[in-house]
């Protein structure tokens, strides 16, 4: 452990619980939907070992964060994170969004430009992909299915063939993944989408369903140079617990691309 401590930052309608460790510049990772930032583990432990201070705001709903979950926007679980980098004032911060996360980086990056100097897309889906994988995602999170049946779906969306998705068992918070998905719904898409005030590394995995090979240079196409794109061989859309060195190697080289 590298000093692994936790921290309440307040706001004007929720408490975030943020986990922290390292010294350094500010990295903030943020999880996928309807899952804790503990997916984070091996990953932040790396990036806290390369000299950063790393940060996770566990989402609304999960662990001991609170605040209100109904009729809000990308807007308000963004300015959970702004809250947050505020409360720790140490300068701009890298904001890493697995999955949907990148929704709520992204959408903290066009709000609060000021307050992020580049933000990681990790195992973004594409702009359009099949309905049929957010479906998935609910059967992989529903406990009332047998384990058998979970871990077949878990394998099929979220780990590449011989990664072992046993431990994506827990960690799922269904009723978050449904109130973060209304979020997402009442936000619109072009109010962080086509935005880009700061650099972005788009992290991608290769064998990710969500996105489709076809669609690797997607954001790049639509944003231009401020995007860099880097791929992980060997992984799904889990990607974390898939190949965490590699992406503490992705991140820490491009993080230091950012000071050069």
């Amino acid at each position: 452990m590298t000093g692994r401590t936790t921290e309440f930052v307040h706001t004007s309608d929720a408490v975030i619980e943020v986990v922290v460790e390292g010294d350094g510049p500010s990295v903030i990772l943020l999880p996928s939907l309807g899952r804790e930032s503990y997916d984070y583990d091996d990953v932040a432990e790396g990036l806290a070992r390369n000299g950063y201070r790393v940060s996770r705001p566990q989402p609304r709903g999960i662990g001991r964060s609170e605040g209100p979950l109904d009729n809000i926007t990308l807007h308000d679980l963004a300015a959970d994170v702004a809250a947050v980098i505020e409360a720790q004032d140490n300068g701009a911060a890298v904001v890493v969004g697995h999955a949907f996360g990148h929704y709520v980086a992204r959408m903290l990056a066009a709000d609060r430009p000021e307050l992020v100097r580049g933000v990681v897309v990790a195992a973004g889906g594409a702009r359009h992909y099949p309905a049929e994988l957010t479906t998935l995602a609910v059967q992989c999170a529903d406990s009332s299915l047998p384990e058998s049946e979970r871990l077949r779906h878990l394998q099929t969306g979220f780990f590449a063939p011989g990664n072992d998705p046993a431990e994506w068992l827990t960690g799922w918070y269904p009723y978050v993944s449904k109130q973060q998905l209304a979020a997402s719904a009442a936000t619109p898409k072009e109010e962080w989408w086509a935005v880009a005030h700061q650099p972005i590394l788009d992290l991608q995995a290769a064998l990710d369903p969500f996105r489709p090979r076809e669609t690797a240079n997607e954001l790049r196409d639509q944003l231009g140079e401020v995007v860099t794109v880097s791929v992980i061989p060997n992984a799904s859309h889990a990607l974390l617990p898939e190949a965490p060195a590699q992406v503490v190697r992705a991140l820490t080289d491009w993080i230091r691309t950012l000071d050069s």
